[in-house]
């Protein structure tokens, strides 16, 4: 699957890329390098993000619900409006994340690490 010009696979080299908007519902970015991808607004429901890195990545307003995050490096990366309602954030580092109105209803924290995280709610 290609998106805004990006090869869209498992274990993808996507820093830096520009996915704004980008309709990634249901993509497999398994092990995929995202460090300071802009994926404002994208629709991620449903993705497979396990073990990706996604440190420093802008995901503010993307939806992420359904999505696989687990053992994902989402350090200081920003999660503010975002939906992760449902996902998988089991071993997922946070530390530093922004998640100001980040909908984390029905999501999975399992051993999750959210040292220095900011202003989440867990809403429906």
């Amino acid at each position: 699957m290609e998106r805004n010009g990006y090869k869209i696979e498992p274990g993808a080299n996507l820093i830096g890329a520009n996915l704004r908007g980008a309709n990634l519902s249901g993509a497999d970015l398994s092990d995929a390098d995202l460090i300071g991808a802009d994926l404002r607004n994208a629709d991620l429901s449903g993705a497979n993000l396990w073990n990706a890195y996604l440190s420093d990545a802008n995901l503010s307003d993307a939806n992420l619900s359904n999505a696989n995050l687990s053992n994902a490096n989402l350090t200081n990366a920003n999660l503010s409006n975002a939906n992760l309602a449902n996902a998988n954030l089991a071993n997922a580092d946070l530390t530093g994340a922004r998640l100001r109105n980040a909908n984390l209803y029905g999501a999975n924290l399992t051993d999750a690490d959210l040292t220095e995280w900011t202003e989440a709610r867990f809403r429906r």
